[in-house]
């Protein structure tokens, strides 16, 4: 690797690259000491293409979902079956991995920035700003840059664009799926807001379940599937449609509630 070899951002890769060791090395007891991470589906990681895969996922926290993936991403590369243990992993990680941030959220803080250079393709909600909620056009830029990161290698992207569960899926992301045609891979987590605070840099409780599932690519007709239709795959896929409300005890949905209010009151 070249001194200065950039990615397709201008990111210089071995300052990445040791970013990437570093944030993993300190943030790897969260997942494997405080907690205990359960990991299922790690050999579909294995076999995928060097690029143009899309990973959905569920959202639970700002940055510890991410951060959890980036772990078992490269932990998966290494011949970990569903494990994190041993982080030599991370000595030499994927470098073309990307995950699609708010611009506000990535440039809130020295911390934010740091991550952001780590793989962040940081775009301008089209529905939520500084807390209020807003109506603005998609910026197609946005879209290129996610078709650039595509391009290179893997996206990570959270449709639902809010840590609130069981909110709609926004239809960009069907619209970035038609579009750019790639592989797409559903992850469900679960144990996240529980274990952090809202931003998923502090550990809120130790000894939670974390559980961590990477499901088989969706197969979607990219050129004859409605809008629609994909997004409702996607609703089933990372266990966010209504219907997933019916089997949930009462109790958990309190506690989501409950969970919910306090970071919204923060």
């Amino acid at each position: 690797m070249g001194l200065f070899k950039r990615n397709p951002f201008g990111h210089i890769l071995w300052v990445k690259k040791w970013l990437i060791r570093i944030l993993g090395a300190l943030t790897h007891r969260r997942f494997r000491g405080f907690n205990e991470l359960q990991i299922e589906g790690s050999e579909i990681i294995k076999n995928l293409p060097d690029n143009n895969v899309l990973f959905i996922s569920n959202h639970q926290t700002y940055f510890a979902d991410v951060i959890a993936m980036f772990h078992v991403f490269n932990a998966s590369l290494s011949n970990r079956d569903d494990s994190i243990k041993n982080i030599g992993y991370l000595w030499n990680p994927k470098l073309n991995v990307y995950y699609v941030a708010a611009k506000e959220t990535m440039k809130s803080g020295l911390l934010p920035k740091v991550l952001a250079y780590v793989g962040s393709i940081s775009i301008e909600r089209t529905w939520r700003s500084q807390g209020k909620d807003v109506n603005r056009q998609v910026k197609m830029s946005d879209i290129s840059s996610i078709g650039k990161a595509l391009d290179d290698g893997w996206v990570i992207t959270f449709p639902q664009g809010t840590t609130t569960p069981f909110k709609p899926i926004r239809k960009g992301t069907a619209h970035i799926i038609k579009r750019y045609k790639p592989i797409v891979i559903p992850i469900v987590i679960d144990g996240f807001r529980r274990s952090f605070d809202k931003k998923g840099l502090r550990v809120k409780k130790k000894n939670i379940f974390q559980s961590f599932e990477i499901k088989a690519p969706l197969e979607i007709d990219y050129e004859n599937e409605s809008i629609d239709s994909i997004v409702e795959k996607i609703e089933y896929a990372i266990e966010q449609h209504p219907s997933f409300l019916k089997v949930i005890p009462q109790d958990v949905l309190e506690e989501n509630e409950r969970l919910n209010k306090e970071l919204r009151d923060m």
